[in-house]
């Protein structure tokens, strides 16, 4: 028999149970379409206060959206889909395809194709953040590249070293496992760098290469 799951510390058995709930909602929702809180209040057993209870909070959360249906008798009733939001809380497989149609182009077209695949995302990239870097000094587009990367997930962390430049550290990497096979994602960080900060920047630590975190040196252009 399955064990039971233990409570973490500082967790109480019915914050245990709450969040069991708001799951088991959440998948009846991806499985069988739009419910209405008496369906599910029938299906798990529990009143329809306390499902209503886990439908506001997850309406707070933009994970819900409700709609009204007409019934053929009595007044108009609530149902409620996953809002698109919610997608993102199920299972995907968006890496290993990722890397499984990498794995086919280079194996049909060779490796320049691949450095032509990663400069061209350079190029996109560098196009989409250029203006972003617009009449600011040094400093100014090094706090900017950090805002950047941070709404991109990288967790970054900058400093100012005064004469010896910046310090910009990315603890976290969305697409290590890429970077891990193909070096052109690090490369083409790399030079997007350079190109948005029209400055010296050197890689000192990698992710990719078994290092905490990724740290690069910036200092100006003599």
């Amino acid at each position: 028999m399955r064990p039971k799951r233990v409570p973490r510390v500082g967790e109480s058995v019915n914050q245990t149970l709450e969040t069991s709930t708001r799951k088991v909602i959440l998948s009846m929702l991806k499985t069988q379409g739009p419910l209405s809180v008496q369906d599910m209040a029938k299906q798990l057993g529990i009143t329809e206060m306390a499902v209503r209870r886990h439908i506001h909070s997850m309406e707070k959360d933009d994970l819900l959206e409700a709609k009204l249906v007409r019934q053929a008798m009595g007044r108009p009733t609530s149902v409620y889909t996953l809002a698109p939001q919610a997608d993102e809380l199920f299972p995907k497989k968006y890496l290993q395809l990722t890397l499984d149609l990498l794995d086919e182009l280079l194996e049909d077209e060779g490796q320049d194709k691949i450095d032509r695949l990663f400069e061209g995302r350079q190029d996109k990239l560098e196009a989409r953040y250029r203006p972003r870097m617009q009449a600011k000094d040094l400093g100014a587009r090094v706090a900017e590249l950090a805002l950047i990367q941070n709404e991109n997930g990288y967790m970054v962390e900058w400093s100012d070293l005064g004469d010896d430049g910046y310090v910009l550290s990315e603890h976290n990497c969305p697409i290590t496992q890429v970077a891990n096979t193909f070096q052109q994602a690090c490369q083409c960080e790399l030079a997007l760098f350079r190109n948005l900060l029209d400055a010296n920047v050197e890689r000192t630590e990698c992710l990719a290469k078994g290092a905490n975190k990724c740290v690069y040196m910036i200092r100006p252009t003599k």
